[in-house]
């Protein structure tokens, strides 16, 4: 099997956790996501409703293949009609530009 060559470039900046005054104007700009947790746990969240379980997989594999491009990878909760997910940068301990990049393209899923 090939694997999916990776969209982020190696050669960019590390990334870097966001100031607060960052994280709310960004947060301003999305919709349905909100903040959950403090500290290093700090992360951005939203739940995705569906009809039913094909759905929810289908968003969840079509996630998988975008985080895998990024080099993300958000902790997901995944029920029969619904998937809630989590983003924040581990290595960072916060939140950077990548986890507001990648709720954007999950957002543009259900477009």
């Amino acid at each position: 099997m090939n694997a999916m060559p990776k969209t982020r470039d190696e050669a960019a900046p590390a990334r870097r956790a966001l100031t607060a005054t960052e994280v709310v104007a960004r947060l301003a700009q999305l919709q349905g996501w909100r903040l959950s947790g403090d500290g290093a746990d700090v992360a951005l969240q939203k739940t995705y409703h569906f009809a039913n379980y094909y759905e929810t997989i289908a968003f969840v594999n079509a996630l998988a293949f975008i985080v895998h491009a990024q080099d993300h990878h958000p902790d997901l909760s995944v029920h029969y009609d619904r998937c809630v997910v989590r983003l924040n940068t581990h290595d960072v301990r916060g939140i950077s530009a990548t986890d507001f990049e990648c709720a954007t393209r999950f957002d543009a899923l259900m477009a």
